[in-house]
């Protein structure tokens, strides 16, 4: 009895492995070890193969679809309603199993290499930003200690904080002047590999077309620009711009009922590392035109006069997604304005 959709709960080690033939009877129920996944697949025949967006998840989407079955990827939220009884191994296979063949089912697009090779980089920036504002607070937090107050900014840190220290070599303990200065190379430290990261991105973005394309909108930088190209990777996926909107958690929630619509604040599901790139791209738009209100009319400003700025910032993030996925999906340049956009 062959199996025609089959259903893998991923793990590190052990591997569940749940499949139906067409009529949907059981066909394959398997425990397998990490070693022994590709050579099992590889003798399979071709099926639909189900698995959970998931760490690790991608790079079986491309092992099982060089085998030559059809490999979908569904966020874990969708998965678990199908989940019956207790959970259990078999059981999320069995439901990953069921899930994948719902036509209803929302998928999460496979990513290749060079995509998550971006990704792995503005993980790894966002990781040393942390540490190093992480970082920055602590020494704050310390001075503070001995009536020393540093402006802020984490910039001041390495202006300031060096002779600060000279200042008080006498009045405090030695040890504790090296403790600062140990916490001071531990901070620079970060702050080089922070930039170190962030070069290697610009570098990747002007190399890609899509991505400098991107730049051209206010509000998306190189930063932004490439998580975008490297998570959406193809832009089709998405129907339309506010399908992708929602993706990324920017539209108003809803809780709509008897007929009644009600529409409430953003939902924030989806990539909250790129929905933050967006809000805070609006953020540095809205400031601008706050400074320099005859350089903004029509939509902006109409939306500054009345309402608040976190409001305007979000709902330019809004429209600076939908843009980006135009972009993507039409392959056309940004133009300011929308009567020079061929049709």
């Amino acid at each position: 009895m062959e199996a025609h959709t089959i259903g893998i709960d991923l793990a590190k080690n052990l591997f569940q492995v749940h499949g139906v033939d067409r009529h949907g009877q059981l066909a394959l129920c398997k425990k397998l070890r990490r070693s022994e996944m590709a050579a099992f697949f590889a003798k399979l025949p071709p099926a639909l193969i189900g698995m959970e967006a998931c760490g690790g998840a991608h790079h079986w989407a491309r092992k099982l679809a060089a085998f030559g079955h059809q490999v979908r990827l569904m966020p874990a939220e969708f998965v678990k309603p199908y989940v019956k009884s207790n959970k259990s191994d078999m059981r999320d296979a069995e439901a990953i199993c069921e899930a994948v063949a719902r036509p209803t089912m929302r998928f999460v697009a496979v990513k290749s290499i060079e995509q998550q090779a971006i990704l792995s980089l503005h993980r790894a920036r966002e990781g040393a930003v942390k540490a190093r504002t992480a970082q920055a607070n602590q020494i704050r937090g310390l001075l503070t200690e001995y009536g020393m107050v540093l402006p802020q900014g984490i910039v001041h840190i390495e202006k300031m904080l060096p002779s600060m220290l000279a200042d008080m070599h006498n009045a405090l303990p030695g040890f504790l002047i090296q403790l600062f200065q140990i916490l001071l190379d531990n901070f620079r430290h970060l702050d080089q590999l922070a930039q170190e990261i962030e070069n290697a991105i610009r570098r990747w973005h002007l190399a890609n077309e899509e991505s400098r394309r991107l730049e051209q909108i206010p509000g998306v930088g190189p930063l932004t620009a490439t998580a975008l190209v490297a998570t959406i990777g193809e832009a089709k996926t998405f129907h339309n711009g506010r399908q992708f909107a929602a993706w990324l958690g920017l539209v108003p929630r809803q809780h709509s009922s008897g007929g009644r619509e009600r529409l409430l604040g953003i939902s924030k599901r989806g990539d909250t590392y790129l929905r933050k790139l967006l809000i805070h791209g609006g953020r540095a738009v809205v400031r601008y035109a706050d400074r320099h209100p005859s350089q903004y009319n029509g939509w902006l400003a109409n939306l500054l006069a009345r309402r608040h700025k976190n409001v305007v910032a979000v709902a330019l993030a809004n429209k600076n997604a939908r843009i980006a996925w135009a972009l993507l999906a039409k392959g056309r340049v940004f133009c300011p304005d929308p009567v020079l956009v061929e049709a």
